[in-house]
């Protein structure tokens, strides 16, 4: 009997630890946010003011979760969710006054940046769509405008990755993107051929390029060379905007499971780990929508062979809906995801997160994202440190409290994280000392805590590349002089 008490005295310390350890300072923290199908937003397609509160109301409860990273979809089958010279509107993008559709990412950009979260464009990269898909977008489609791009597979349109050309056309779409927005990162979905598509029609691409290379590895290839042209243009015109793809969850067949039938490798000739080991890519999000042995172990091998660039698993919360699993699965893989050093987490979809799953929706808000987390610095492309901010101020402005700042070169790139502590040497690895991250002004107001004490408070600076600056000289500021 005592064993078992003890047993479950044990039992019960560990899940407390387990369930109470210290929130991260430093954590991707990403949503998905679908525009295909109208599936996360617009939902109304009656007017521009609709959509954009839409759209603001969904950044304003991520901002209340703490989440800092948003995808946003703007690319979809041939369409494009931004002002382009090279493919049509999304036709669900609503039209103002004089008859032209809105710039749903100048607009997206803008409010997340307002909120210090990134906007990351998520492009669908390969996939075009159904024939009447492609038929309703007429004379636009790449598919009118550029056949020998393209490819027809199972009804389905494809531009063709083993066409060099290719490369350029979605080189165009990509360059488009990065130089007349200020997006903080290009994230690529469908950056694979077809499922096992042994019946690809890519022949005649195969006998000019080929040059006796099994197909199988040509086709990885293919895909391998528009990785590396991407990231190299990209950097070219902007180095800190960061480049990420969500592959296949499972990367290739493991010990345990010897015969899986769905990895990246084997059946759509993706080689994500090659991407990252060739310094070709900042990012991976694999599509971990899995359980169990389809999860845990797999997440160890992207994770050991990731070179030290971020793997950000995807969590299909969908699933709860769809396969019925309980909000404790996805509890399980961000909890397993910390204890593995992972850099974060990706939610699909942003719908299923706010909406759908109030349990789970409590977990986050109230245990794993409390507080607010930065983004881990990406030093393989900058190490240097920023200058630390200057002349902070503290003081009590009606019924809330004002910090003010000073930076040496205010016209920098550069966002700003406050700390609020109760000793002048804290842990800055702590999250529940950050009040905010990510802001793009110097200056920040809140409602401080009425509990009679008194704080210290810290602001740093992070660069375009997350690089966070040494704290300034605090302020120390006595909050019982605010409380009436």
């Amino acid at each position: 009997m005592r064993k078992i008490f003890i047993s479950f005295i044990v039992l019960i310390t560990t899940a407390i630890q387990v369930y109470s350890q210290p929130c991260p300072a430093t954590e991707i923290r990403a949503v998905w946010l679908t525009t295909n199908y109208n599936l996360d937003w617009p939902k109304n397609k009656l007017s521009v003011d609709a959509q954009k509160n839409e759209l603001v109301q969904l950044l304003d409860e991520l901002k209340n979760l703490n989440f800092n990273m948003v995808l946003f979809q703007t690319r979809t089958n041939g369409e494009v969710l931004y002002r382009s010279q090279i493919e049509p509107m999304y036709r669900s993008i609503a039209k103002n006054y004089g008859g032209e559709a809105f710039d749903p990412l100048a607009f997206v950009v803008e409010e997340c940046h307002k909120r210090g979260m990134e906007c990351h464009a998520w492009l669908i990269t390969y996939p075009l769509g159904s024939r009447n898909h492609v038929k309703n977008l007429g004379n636009a489609s790449v598919v009118k405008k550029h056949p020998q791009l393209v490819t027809l597979y199972k009804n389905q349109w494809y531009l063709d990755p083993g066409n060099p050309k290719t490369d350029d056309y979605l080189l165009s779409i990509v360059k488009e993107i990065v130089t007349n927005y200020d997006v903080d990162g290009i994230h690529f979905d469908y950056i694979r051929y077809p499922a096992n598509c042994t019946n690809f029609f890519d022949q005649s691409e195969y006998n000019r390029y080929g040059k006796s290379e099994p197909r199988d590895n040509w086709r990885r290839s293919n895909i391998n060379r528009f990785v590396g042209k991407v990231y190299d243009r990209v950097k070219s015109i902007k180095p800190w905007v960061m480049i990420s793809s969500s592959p296949v969850g499972r990367y290739r067949p493991l010990l345990h499971n010897p015969n899986d039938g769905w990895t990246a490798y084997n059946n759509v000739y993706q080689d994500p780990i090659q991407w990252l080991n060739e310094g070709k890519h900042d990012a991976i999000f694999p599509m971990m929508y899995y359980r169990n042995k389809l999860f845990y172990p797999y997440l160890n091998d992207w994770v050991e062979n990731s070179k030290g660039r971020f793997v950000v698993p995807g969590l299909g919360v969908y699933q709860i809906q769809e396969l019925g699993w309980q909000h404790k699965d996805i509890i399980d893989q961000m909890e397993y995801t910390r204890k593995k050093s992972a850099s974060g987490n990706a939610f699909f979809r942003t719908e299923h997160l706010l909406n759908y799953n109030r349990d789970l929706f409590h977990e986050i808000n109230n245990v794993y994202y409390r507080y607010p987390a930065k983004l881990p610095p990406m030093t393989w492309l900058s190490d240097t440190l920023p200058d630390p901010p200057h002349d902070l101020r503290a003081e009590k402005t009606a019924n809330e409290f004002q910090l003010r700042w000073k930076v040496k070169n205010p016209a920098a790139r550069i966002t700003y994280n406050v700390y609020r502590t109760k000793t002048d040497n804290p842990d800055f690895n702590d999250g529940s000392t950050l009040l905010a991250t990510g802001l793009r002004q110097p200056v920040f107001t809140y409602c401080p805590p009425e509990d009679d004490q008194a704080y210290y408070y810290f602001i740093t600076v992070s660069d375009s590349f997350h690089n966070e600056s040494k704290p300034c000289v605090p302020a120390f500021f006595w909050h019982s002089e605010t409380v009436k």
